[in-house]
């Protein structure tokens, strides 16, 4: 498992941190639109609402150069996965679309604000399950024939891929129900801190499962995880994994505003360090290496510079929007 720091395994690096602050950031507030429905109409859902108004659509830039740089940096990758989920794509996109227009049209159309309610609460919950559905189809394998995806329409359905599918939704419910205990007061709070216990449980349990299911996905992933040398080296990940979620649950119980979020956040950064450990160096599992889907170098190094330039720029304003936005918020707005 040795890593060789060329143009690709940098490039590789960077799709890799813009999809995990994909998932942490834009889960967070598809969480709360997955728990939606447990709050009451009025007060409770215009306080959760305006706990993420200000963030969510800047949140959906990591998306965008997650997505953008892999057709960049790995055109051959691109031209596979998406054929193979292509059905989870288009669901995830009418997700987003849809949650994002509820956004807009609930405070704009109070006549019909509960239909708009339930298409937030819908398109966060065809998102985030099109998004753990993806992961699970790619860690099963992708059929590839050639240099073109060879499989068939509904590959990427399997008791796997609801299993990853239905992780990712009580995840991201788990960072919602932490980043509301942060943001409200009250009996939102209260419900909040209720919503992060139910959530920490079914996450642990689907990270569980979805450990133990991985492995014998294919050899490749068995001996990662079983084999030594690998496996003594490997032993800190589950470790602190266990270590992290003891915290979080403490936490928790003694309704603590941010330390829970900060150990969510921890548990999505340990099983994304998981996942890079399974995965490399293939950025199709078991199929193409990030080094067969690479771009010629001299695009790389093109693309290196702009988003030398982009990225700085990108974290600089998404941690200027959550300073100016830190407070409290309540049925108006924040104070």
């Amino acid at each position: 498992m040795m890593v060789n720091f060329d143009l690709a395994t940098v490039w590789a690096f960077i799709i890799a941190f813009a999809v995990l602050m994909y998932v942490v950031m834009d889960g967070f507030d598809l969480g709360i639109g997955i728990l939606f429905p447990f709050y009451r109409p009025g007060t409770e859902r215009d306080q959760a609402m305006n706990a993420i108004a200000p963030v969510w659509d800047g949140n959906e830039t990591w998306l965008v150069l997650g997505g953008g740089g892999l057709f960049a940096a790995f055109p051959l990758a691109y031209a596979i996965v998406l054929p193979a989920t292509y059905p989870l794509m288009i669901a995830m996109l009418l997700g987003l679309v849809f949650r994002g227009v509820a956004f807009e049209f609930r405070w704009r159309d109070p006549r019909h604000q509960r239909f708009w309610d339930r298409a937030f609460f819908a398109g966060s919950l065809v998102a985030a399950m099109a998004q753990g559905m993806t992961l699970g189809a790619l860690l099963q394998g992708v059929h590839v024939e050639g240099r073109a995806y060879a499989g068939g329409w509904l590959d990427w359905l399997s008791p796997y891929s609801l299993l990853t599918g239905a992780g990712v939704v009580v995840g991201y419910a788990l960072l919602g129900a932490c980043w509301l205990a942060i943001k409200v007061e009250g009996d939102a709070q209260t419900r909040a801190f209720r919503h992060a216990r139910a959530a920490a449980l079914a996450t642990l349990l689907a990270m569980a499962a979805v450990s133990l299911a991985t492995p014998f996905l294919g050899q490749q992933y068995f001996a990662r995880w079983f084999h030594m040398p690998l496996l003594i080296a490997l032993a800190p990940v589950p470790v602190a994994t266990v270590s992290v979620a003891v915290l979080l649950w403490r936490a928790l119980g003694r309704r603590e505003e941010w330390p829970p979020f900060l150990y969510a956040l921890a548990l999505f950064g340990l099983g994304a360090i998981g996942l890079g450990v399974s995965m490399w160096p293939y950025v199709v599992p078991q199929s193409v290496t990030i080094w067969q889907a690479a771009a010629p170098e001299r695009s790389q190094v093109f693309m290196l510079i702009g988003v030398g330039l982009v990225m700085p720029l990108i974290l600089a304003y998404t941690g200027w929007a959550y300073w100016v936005f830190r407070g409290k918020v309540g049925e108006h707005g924040y104070h």
